[in-house]
Formats: C-alpha cells, sequence, structure tokens
C-alpha cells in the first residue's frame, strides 16, 4: 500500500498527464518507469530520445506519440529504416485504432496517404521534406524507430537529414538501441531539435544468460549464473565458468599434439611416410546443427533463433534438420501452419511454386524449421515471421539482417560463430552486434528468462567471449556526408550560405568538433611543454636552441643521403637481377644462402622485384628475395643446367653443386661496391652543405659550453614534441568544418557541370533534385546527354539497372550477359560517361560514385519482356529474394527517372517500363520488402 502523500503525488502526476492515463490503460501490463518517463516527457512537449536494450519494450514510447496525435488533432509520421518494418508496424497500428486512421507509404506502395498516422520508411519522408509536400501540414511528431541506423555506411545520411529539416514545431521521438554515447546524441537533437530529453534504460525486462555449447553440452559461460537483478544482465569482469577454461586448455593441448603426430616420420625402409591419421582432437567439441536443436528442445529453450552469417548456410541448416527426421510440431500445429500458408502464398502460381522451393519450404516450417535471410522471397519470410511469432515455427536459422529490427523474439538466440563476412573479409563481431543478435533472446510475457548460447569452435577463448557478452554499449558514430542530390536540394530551398551552415549542423559535425576539442586542449598542453624545453634548454654561452638545429639538419642531410644512396643501391640491385639468365654463377652478397650459386630460374614474374630461384654452394635449392641482394649481382661465369633438372632431387642438387664448386674454385667474389654506410657522395652539393654546416657548429659559442650535451637532450625533446604539436595541428584543421568543406567540393562538382550558379539550381539541377540513388549525377548526365532518349521500356529497365544494381561479391559479376543492339550500346554510353565523373570527382578530392555493375541487366530486360521467373533465375544464378530486392530497387529509380524527365517520350516509356516490371512476384510482393 503506498502512503496518502505518494497516492496524492500519483494523483496529482495523472491530472498533468491525462492522455498519458488514457493510454497506459489500453494494455494489460502497467508501463515500466523509463516508459512513463518518456510519455510525460512528449505529453509536456518535449523531444525524447530513448536509448534501451533489444526487446525492452522502447516502441511503447513510439506509440504513445502515435496516440497523443489523434488525441490532440495533429499528425504522426512513424519512420522505420526497411519497408518490412514499416509494413509490420502498419498492421500493427491498424489493429489499434482502425484502417481509416493510419496510411502507409514505402515508395513502392502507398495506402491512405493523408491518414493522421501514417508509417514510412525514413527515405519517404526524406523526401516528403525536400519536395516540401502538402502532406507534411499538421504535423505534430515523428517517431524515428532504431535512429541508431544513421552509423549505416550506405544509409546513414537520411536519418540526419531528417532531424536537421523537419520543422522547429514538429516533436521528434527517437528510439535507439542501446548506445554508449547516448548523452552525446541526445545533447546534438537538442542542440538542432531544441528541447529534447535523453532517457537512457540499462535493464532488460527479461534476464539474459549466457552459455557456450561444448559437444551436446550447454555450458554457462560465467562462473556463476546470476544476473544483475537491476540490469537483467551477468556485470561486466564476471569470473568465467572454470569447466569451459579446462576445455579451453584441452582444445589447445589437442590441437598441439595433432600438429606433432603429423610431422612426417620414416618407415622401415627409410621413406617418409605421409601424416599419421590421428583424428583430429578437437572435434569432439563442435556440435552438428541437429545436435543444437535437439538438445534446446530437451532442454526447454526453444523457441529460438540460430545465427549463421551465410545464406547457403542457412538453407543447408534446414536441410540437414529434414534429413535427420527432426520434427518439433504437434499434428495440429502441422496442420495449422499448412493452412496458414496455403493461405498467405495462394496468390503463387503452380509453375513459380516449384521454382520458388515452395513444397520445401513448407515442409520444413511444418516441422517447426525455417531459413530466414535476403535471399528468400519477401512472402516467404513474412510467413517465418508470422509463424515464429505466434510459436508454431520453432527454430529460424537466419542471417543477421533479421537482427535488424524486425519483432521476432525468441527464448533463446544461438550464435554459430563469431565471425562473419563483411564484404571483404571474415571479420569478428563487435559487441554491439553481439548485444543486438543475443538482445532477441527472452520474450516478455512468456519467457521468465532468456538465453544465449554460442556454439564452441576450434581455438575459441571463453575470456575473450565472456568480455564480448559483458560489454552490453557501443558507440553511435555518424556516418554523414553531403550527397549531388542533397546538395541541389538544400540550395534550391535555402541558398548556398544557409544550407552549408545547416550541414555544419549534423551530429557527424558535431562529433568532430567534440573530438577537436580534446585535440586541441593536447595542443595547448604540448605547446606549454614546449616552453618548458626551451627553457630548459638555454645555455649561458648563447642561443642553445640555434647551435640545436644546426646539429638536426647535419643529421637530417645524413640520413637523407643515406636513404637516397639505399634507394639508388637497390635500384642498382633491381637492375643486376633483371639481367641473370639459367646457368648463371652469382654471388648471393647477403643472408643465410650468400655465397655462391647456380641460377635456375631468373623469377622475372614479377618485373618490379625479381626473385631468383638458385642451387646454392651447400646444395639447398630456394628462391630468394631482394632482401638477399643490398648490392648488385653479376654473372661470375655459366654453368650448363641440364633440361631434366629438378631442384627436389637431392642427387641432381648434388651433381649441380659439384660442377659449382669446381668452376669457383679459383674465382675471387667480386669487390663489393662503395658507400658501405651509404653516406654521401664526396664532394657532392649534399657533402658540401654538411661540411658547412659542421664549420658553423664548431664556430657557434654553444659548442664549446661544458653542458652542451645535458641542453642537447633537452632541445631533442623539444624538436620531437614540436613535430607531435605540428601533426596535432593538421588534424584539428582537417576535422573542422569537414562536412562544409565536402559540400563546398560537392558544390563544385555542380558548378562545373552547370547545375548550380551562382546561389541558384539550373534548369538542369531541377532534374537532378528528383533522383535519389547513390549514382544521382550518373542518372542526371544521362538524362541531361539523351542517352535514354528512343529506348523502349524493357530496354529502359536494363540499362537503369546497371546503376541500382551492385554484386555482392566482386566475382559474382564477372562477364556478365547483357542484351545487344541499343541496350549494350547505351552502357558503354553510361560507363564512359561515368569514367569521365570520376576524373571530376578525383580533381575535387572526391570518391562518390562507383562503378555502373551490368549484373543484372540481363534479367530486367528479360523481366520486362515478360519472361518466366524460372528463365530469370537460372540465366542470372540470383535468388528469389535478391531478384525481387533489386527489383524493387530499379522500380524505385525508374520511377524517379519519369518524374525528372519532364513531359517527354521518356517519361511515358519510364511509366511503361515500370507496368512491365511490376508484375508477378515483384508485383505481391509489395507487403513484404
Amino acid at each position: 500500500m503506498s502512503s496518502p502523500s505518494e497516492a496524492y503525488a500519483a494523483f496529482r502526476r495523472d491530472q498533468q498527464h491525462p492522455v498519458l492515463v488514457d493510454f497506459a490503460g489500453q494494455y494489460s501490463f502497467g508501463l515500466d518507469d523509463f516508459q512513463i518517463r518518456a510519455c510525460r516527457e512528449i505529453e509536456d512537449g518535449r523531444g525524447v530520445l530513448v536509448a534501451a536494450p533489444t526487446g525492452s519494450g522502447k516502441t511503447v514510447v513510439g506509440e504513445f506519440a502515435v496516440h497523443l496525435a489523434l488525441a490532440t488533432g495533429r499528425k504522426c509520421f512513424y519512420t522505420t529504416p526497411i519497408k518490412a518494418l514499416s509494413n509490420q508496424k502498419y498492421h500493427d497500428l491498424v489493429e489499434r485504432y482502425g484502417s481509416e486512421q493510419v496510411g502507409l507509404l514505402t515508395g513502392d506502395h502507398t495506402i491512405n496517404g493523408e491518414a493522421p498516422v501514417v508509417v514510412m520508411t525514413t527515405e519517404v519522408l526524406r523526401n516528403m521534406l525536400y519536395a516540401g509536400s502538402r502532406t507534411l501540414l499538421g504535423l505534430g511528431f515523428v517517431v524515428m524507430d532504431e535512429v541508431h541506423y544513421l552509423a549505416d555506411r550506405a544509409r546513414g545520411a537520411v536519418w540526419e537529414e531528417v532531424i536537421i529539416h523537419l520543422p522547429e514545431s514538429v516533436s521528434v521521438v527517437s528510439l535507439s538501441a542501446t548506445v554508449s554515447n547516448a548523452e552525446e546524441f541526445g545533447e546534438w537533437l537538442a542542440t538542432v531539435r531544441g528541447d529534447t530529453t535523453t532517457i537512457v534504460e540499462e535493464r532488460r525486462p527479461v534476464p539474459l544468460f549466457q552459455h557456450v555449447m561444448v559437444g551436446r553440452r550447454i555450458l554457462d559461460l560465467f562462473a556463476k549464473s546470476d544476473v544483475d537483478a537491476s540490469a537483467g544482465f551477468v556485470k561486466e569482469g564476471a569470473p568465467v565458468n572454470g569447466e569451459l577454461l579446462r576445455v579451453s586448455r584441452d582444445d589447445w593441448a589437442s590441437s598441439r599434439l595433432m600438429r606433432d603426430r603429423r610431422a612426417p616420420r620414416k618407415g622401415r625402409s627409410g621413406a617418409t611416410k605421409g601424416p599419421r591419421d590421428v583424428g583430429n582432437g578437437r572435434r569432439v567439441w563442435i556440435p552438428s546443427r541437429v545436435d543444437v536443436i535437439e538438445q534446446l528442445d530437451k532442454q526447454g529453450l526453444l523457441p529460438a533463433i540460430v545465427f549463421i552469417f551465410s545464406r547457403v548456410g542457412c538453407d543447408a541448416a534446414v536441410t540437414q534438420c529434414l534429413s535427420a527426421g527432426v520434427r518439433l510440431t504437434s499434428p495440429a500445429e502441422r496442420d495449422e501452419i499448412a493452412a496458414f500458408v496455403e493461405e498467405r502464398c495462394r496468390h503463387l502460381p503452380e509453375d513459380d511454386r516449384h521454382v520458388l522451393g515452395y513444397h520445401e519450404f513448407l515442409d520444413g516450417l511444418t516441422r517447426g524449421v525455417a531459413a530466414h535471410h535476403a535471399g528468400m522471397l519477401p512472402t516467404f519470410k513474412q510467413c517465418v515471421e508470422d509463424l515464429f511469432t505466434r510459436g508454431l515455427c520453432k527454430v529460424v536459422f537466419a542471417t543477421e539482417t533479421l537482427a535488424l529490427g524486425i519483432n521476432m523474439p525468441a527464448r533463446t538466440v544461438v550464435i554459430e560463430k563469431l565471425s562473419k563476412w563483411n564484404g571483404e573479409t571474415h571479420a569478428d563481431i563487435t559487441p554491439g552486434e553481439y548485444t543486438q543478435l543475443t538482445g532477441r533472446a527472452g520474450r516478455r510475457g512468456l519467457d521468465v528468462e532468456g538465453h544465449g548460447v554460442v556454439l564452441w569452435q576450434p581455438g575459441m577463448d571463453p575470456r575473450e567471449l565472456a568480455g564480448l557478452a559483458s560489454t552490453r554499449t557501443y558507440p553511435l558514430r555518424s556516418s554523414f556526408r553531403p550527397s549531388y542530390n542533397m546538395a541541389v536540394n538544400l540550395v534550391a530551398q535555402f541558398g548556398r550560405a544557409r544550407s552549408r551552415e545547416l550541414l555544419e549542423m549534423s551530429f557527424a559535425q558535431f562529433q568532430a568538433d567534440k573530438a577537436v576539442v580534446g585535440l586541441a586542449k593536447q595542443l595547448h598542453k604540448a605547446q606549454e611543454a614546449l616552453e618548458g624545453y626551451r627553457e630548459a634548454a638555454t645555455c649561458h654561452v648563447g642561443d642553445f636552441m640555434e647551435y640545436a638545429d644546426l646539429r638536426r639538419r647535419i643529421s637530417e642531410l645524413e640520413k637523407g643521403a643515406a636513404r637516397a644512396r639505399k634507394a639508388d643501391r637497390r635500384e642498382e640491385a633491381l637492375a643486376s637481377l633483371q639481367q641473370l639468365r639459367p646457368g648463371d654463377v652469382i654471388q648471393v652478397p647477403a643472408g643465410k644462402f650468400s655465397g655462391f650459386a647456380v641460377v635456375i630460374d631468373p623469377g622475372l614474374a614479377s618485373p618490379t622485384e625479381p626473385r631468383p630461384y638458385v642451387v646454392t654452394q651447400d646444395r639447398q635449392a630456394r628462391r630468394l628475395a631482394i632482401m638477399d641482394f643490398p648490392t648488385p649481382v653479376q654473372a661470375l661465369t655459366r654453368i650448363r643446367i641440364p633440361k631434366s633438372f629438378n631442384g627436389r632431387n637431392p642427387q641432381m642438387r648434388k651433381d649441380l653443386v659439384a660442377t659449382l664448386r669446381a668452376r669457383t674454385h679459383d674465382l675471387t667474389p667480386p669487390p663489393r661496391h662503395g658507400g658501405g654506410r651509404g653516406g654521401p657522395v664526396p664532394d657532392s652539393p649534399v657533402e658540401r652543405e654538411i661540411e658547412d654546416l659542421r664549420r658553423q657548429l664548431k664556430q657557434h659559442p654553444c659548442h664549446q659550453c661544458p653542458e652542451r650535451e645535458d641542453h642537447s637532450r633537452w632541445a631533442e625533446r623539444w624538436f620531437k614534441l614540436d613535430r607531435d604539436s605540428a601533426t596535432l595541428k593538421r588534424r584539428v584543421e582537417q576535422r573542422t568544418n569537414t562536412v562544409a568543406r565536402t559540400f563546398d567540393r560537392v558544390c563544385d562538382v555542380l558548378t562545373a557541370l552547370d547545375y548550380l550558379a551562382d546561389d541558384k539550381v539550373t534548369e538542369r539541377g531541377s532534374r537532378l533534385r528528383r533522383v535519389y540513388t547513390d549514382m544521382d549525377l550518373v542518372a542526371a548526365e544521362s538524362l541531361r546527354h539523351g542517352l535514354w532518349d528512343g529506348l523502349d521500356a524493357s530496354e529502359l529497365a536494363a540499362v537503369l539497372s546497371v546503376l541500382v544494381y551492385e554484386a555482392r561479391r566482386a566475382d559474382d559479376a564477372s562477364a556478365p550477359r547483357v542484351p545487344g543492339g541499343a541496350v549494350s550500346e547505351t552502357i558503354a554510353e553510361m560507363v564512359r560517361l561515368w569514367a569521365e565523373l570520376e576524373a571530376l570527382e578525383k580533381e575535387h578530392r572526391l570518391d562518390f560514385l562507383r562503378e555502373p555493375d551490368l549484373g543484372f541487366a540481363w534479367a530486367a530486360y528479360r523481366w520486362a519482356e515478360g519472361d518466366d521467373l524460372d528463365d530469370v533465375l537460372g540465366a542470372v544464378d540470383l535468388a528469389a529474394g535478391d531478384f525481387v530486392r533489386w527489383m524493387k530497387q530499379l522500380l524505385d529509380l525508374t520511377g524517379q527517372v519519369a518524374d525528372a524527365a519532364g513531359d517527354t517520350s521518356l517519361r511515358r516509356v519510364a511509366r511503361e517500363s515500370v507496368k512491365r516490371l511490376r508484375r508477378g512476384v515483384v508485383a505481391y510482393s509489395a507487403f513484404s520488402a
């Protein structure tokens, strides 16, 4: 029971926040303290930033903004980073407020766009702001869900653009995953948006326990499985489970034993045998995917999401479960799943079902297992998400894209490996990624606790994993930079000077400026220390810093001369190696193989660094490196190399070395080249300058000072710190106004192309305002040059595809198939145009435009021509989900081209192209992209 004073205080708060009282009454559970605090701030007219763990219920705060907008007769836009999340949130809000009150705008789908509540992707809102859309009238609230996406390299700038450009009258509700610099981000929001409250919630509503699966055993990661009751996590620095440490030691010992046993061993005849098959002593620790599912099921830890950072791996995992006869559903659940999937996929033609693997997909789902990744058809992914949320699908094998916002919590999250392919290399996952993945474990209202399980891998260090698991926050770093499209839109609305000021308000510049504060502080300290060092070096007989400068200049000239001499010697050595021929006898001047050797192969495959293959006088056959030749070599004599010579044959080496020794018995090695110390050439200009400085040094009064070396030490410190200070100064200069300077360079490029003139956007520039692709300038220039005029709808689809498609890996794009005739000619023109623009960018120190990718042109053309899905997918080797995703991006760009083309035949062709492309799987996947 609360006291009378507490009850009265609660009554007063309720009186001050009546909309919150009404809103909270709609939930069957009481709101958490952080949710109540955030909602009160919103009702009081302030913006909020809520940073809280995944699954903690921060979207309740966004839903309150929706409720408040409807209660006060204003509009609310609910923005999300991806279309799938927009679709999910739209359905949630329709269920609560009715379809007449809620709309959806995702670029390729529009429903009730003028409703008081509209769910949309962040890009759609950005485009509306630049276009000055009338839909913005009456807007009171914008919810920015998953606002930490502004760190995304490809699309992060959109979030900052929206935050900066929204009218001041709009309250912004920002919802973020837990980040370590939430206060810094909140401070920036307050700077650009006005009164903004930062609310950080570190407690998980469902406690998370961490485990490692070793073989078929699930072991606790930490020595004590208790979690911090106030946070829902194990405290940082908690001790690691001793049993896991023993497993780690055993694993290391077995791997070492295995290496030892692989060493070659002699048989009775003396011949070397291959490695003895002792088996992989470590393999016992690695559980199979079927083992994982069976153990989770046995221990009541389903439903589970198993993160496998590979699409192929996800599909293979489902196949492995089916082959092993895994069945996790009851007969009643199987019937319910089959009915649900049949209903959801009833629009799929039978021929397409076969191509898409529908029957295998349904078989897996009815057994309770499924994959989830970007290569799947959006309709299939939606089925998996819905069935998993309803508890009918028990295990989902997913790539990390599932962790990006989709509301799909599980009792257990399994991470198969702690490294993933990042597009360039296999890299360890970060603490932030680990937090995001395991954050899905523990369903609020359904689970008492959540579980994160990492599968044991060879060489795993449990202490490193414990550090990863107990680091729950990561810093939010801006990826903002001004694009060409952004520049023309800003200049059109605000003029160049005001646009520059707006960009200096970006979070990127805010963070850079804060870093500059720290650097400037270091610089100030360094300058103070310089004065101290100079004072310490003071000499009573003369200006010691002048004397020290003479010493420094002599030293630098001598080092420079030595470096130059060394470079000359290297060039001479390289030139001499390039002259070698098989059979030449040389004297290897340095290294462990120095001495006489005979050249078998000059090793000229790389002309920049020859690597001769030689047989040395001690019978070794080795390929030498440039470091073995600090000085040039020359052929002293020649011997014949047998045609059948094999450097791996000991007898052949022995015979050749006998000849070598006979031919070199009376030879005197060539004299070493002069300048052994690499010093300056006598009587050179450098040597004369050094001599002059030495004379000045000896004549200087400080040269005779008895404390000369003492003063020198302080002077040397001064010079070193002075160099460091200069570096700091450059870093400060580079960071100040970085975003604005990039904007200036972008504007210079646009002015050179006549898209901007003085402070105005030209007619050419107005076309660029409507093109939002990352290849915006190539598209605008193609329009300007009329490259697409005269193409039909299918041809236009093919040529536009090169501006949106990017192969997942470089080798995916090798020798792409491209339609001939007008299509290949136009693409060739576009590539030439890109090359010209890239040269212009380099001139202005920019690097925005990538090379057009031809890998989707054939698919786009054939699909627009009406080919079957089977034929198109077979011709380009694309997964159905990838095909749909690229096709939707192509649809977006084609629509933008239609808008930018004005009243021309190209606009009509572009609209016809949109009609041709939006069919079949592309059309009926509109709700799941």
